[in-house]
């Protein structure tokens, strides 16, 4: 639950000493309530305005179903300010208890414990929270566990096993960071992949131990226990794409793939003379002293999250649809920074500046054709599909695609690769035709051969802007929406590529695996 005790700040001036986590468990009284009653605890969050002294919500737990003592996965992210008060209330169906992040952070150990009171003069329970603070760490790890031969829990099944993941604490405790689905009724049960930041898994320090519970999951809430292992960040991650084994308690075997994926971002910027003379001001590529235009806030907007997860930072950047100089020769794939041999920019404001310098340099004209640099990145993803890394390609374009054959040959291609192409239009053009492209309601075809897997994202960047002007926040929308089908085409790639567990070298030939997978 990422936000940020400054959005209450109207003019968001304010500057976080740092980022604060703060994570909730609940011990309730059982005296209090009826042994037949189901629980379905949640805690709310409030802050409290510095001006106003108003309480607002900033965020809630996930419920957990029937139990007296949660220990709840999500967490709360605070902005912290050394030099202010920052009074919390936190509520649930019980009652309520009030503190202050400072109180939270300077308690022995992070761990503060508070006496949740609703009846007047009775005790309801204790809620215990424990606070670190964040690295600045931005990898994501990206695991999928299976299980071969676990103890038969229920009567008149087999077991339905779930996994808890904890991350260690420096007193020797645990944090439940992660918790996957239950998997019902088998003795060998294949999860589905998910991602985690590696900041939630160990907080940055990649030898911090990871223990992992497994458990029979019981509609009452008292789960059973099956087994456990320790390992860390590090031993998961050591050999990316290759596969772990661990023997835990109650003959367990989990054999777990965990590989962190490194995102390499490529841009793409339309030079057509339909932009307009990028001298005058009605250009699309216009060069305000005062404000960003819309190729420059897209770029921006998307490539300013994207490389957190590209750790050289050396961005390939392109434009097409321009005559170069000397000799006025129409490129769709020409470097932004001049170098035929070295697309590549260092960090965003490195392609900015490339941007720039090439509407200097290049003569804007035409045609709209996408599949040469489409073809081009397709080329780089091709030579690597071992899941460890995965292309995300930015086209910024103002009008309708004039090699739309090509384009949908080259993204069928694609489709197959490690590879998002996400499309942003800009100015007032009509972009019905982009639609083609997106394939969330029909997948895009060529020659009779269907894509295999949804790789286009499309988006009018007019749908984003702030009616008031706002620039930052019409670059939030849009990043927002624009990234937010990546994570689930990475893990579609790794799906069709057969990227998931299978037996690593061990004495366990793990047979009833293979059936499941």
């Amino acid at each position: 639950m990422m936000a940020s005790i400054g959005e209450f700040d109207p003019l968001n001036t304010r500057v976080p000493a740092t980022k604060i986590e703060v994570t909730l468990v609940i011990f309730l009284l059982f005296f209090m309530l009826p042994f037949w009653l189901l629980l379905l605890p949640v805690v709310v969050l409030y802050l409290q305005a510095v001006g106003t002294k108003e309480w607002r919500e900033f965020g809630r737990t996930e419920v957990i179903d029937n139990t007296r003592n949660p220990d709840f996965v999500r967490k709360f992210v605070l902005d912290f300010f050394f030099e202010e008060k920052q009074n919390l209330r936190f509520d649930d169906f019980l009652g309520q208890t009030f503190c202050t992040l400072g109180e939270i952070i300077g308690s022995t150990g992070g761990r503060l414990e508070r006496t949740l009171s609703g009846i007047p003069g009775k005790k309801c329970g204790v809620i215990i929270f424990a606070a670190e603070e964040l690295s600045n760490c931005r990898d994501i790890a990206t695991m999928q566990l299976c299980a071969n031969k676990l103890d038969k829990k229920d009567f008149f099944g087999k077991s339905d096993p779930f996994l808890v993941f904890y991350r260690s604490n420096e007193d020797g405790t645990f944090t439940i960071c992660h918790k996957t689905e239950v998997i019902k009724n088998t003795l060998n049960p294949v999860w589905q992949p998910f991602t985690i930041p590696v900041r939630a898994l160990c907080n940055g320090d990649y030898d911090r131990t990871v223990k992992v519970d497994v458990y029979d999951w019981d509609r009452d809430g008292s789960h059973d226990f099956i087994g456990e292992f320790t390992t860390s960040y590090r031993e998961l991650s050591r050999g990316q794409n290759q596969f772990n084994v661990y023997e835990v308690r109650h003959n367990l075997e989990v054999v777990l793939y965990c590989s962190v994926t490194q995102l390499n971002f490529t841009v793409a910027i339309d030079f057509t003379a339909s932009n307009g003379n990028p001298s005058q001001p009605t250009s699309l590529h216009y060069m305000s002293p005062y404000q960003m235009n819309a190729y420059a806030m897209a770029l921006k907007a998307v490539g300013e999250i994207i490389q957190d997860y590209d750790s050289d930072k050396l961005f390939p950047a392109y434009g097409f649809g321009a005559k170069l100089p000397p000799d006025g020769k129409i490129s769709h794939a020409f470097p932004l920074g001049g170098d035929g041999d070295n697309p590549n920019c260092v960090g965003i404001e490195g392609v900015l500046e490339a941007y720039f310098q090439s509407l200097r340099t290049v003569q804007l004209y035409g045609p709209t054709n996408f599949a040469p640099v489409i073809n081009k990145v397709a080329n780089c993803a091709a030579e690597i599909t071992d899941g460890s890394q995965y292309f995300v390609l930015l086209m910024i374009t103002d009008g309708v695609i004039s090699d739309m054959v090509q384009t949908k040959e080259a993204v069928v291609n694609a489709a197959s690769l490690p590879l998002s192409i996400i499309i942003v239009g800009v100015g007032p053009a009509e972009f019905d035709a982009m639609e083609e492209l997106d394939g969330d309601e029909v997948r895009v075809s060529s020659r009779g051969r269907l894509a295999e897997r949804d790789i286009v994202q499309f988006v009018p960047f007019r749908d984003y802007i702030d009616r008031s002007g706002n620039q930052v926040l019409s670059m939030a929308r849009l990043a927002k929406d624009v990234l937010a089908e990546i994570p689930d085409q990475l893990l579609s790639f790794m799906r069709s590529r057969g990227i998931e567990p299978r037996p690593a070298l061990s004495s366990s030939p793990l047979p009833e695996l293979h059936r499941h997978i």
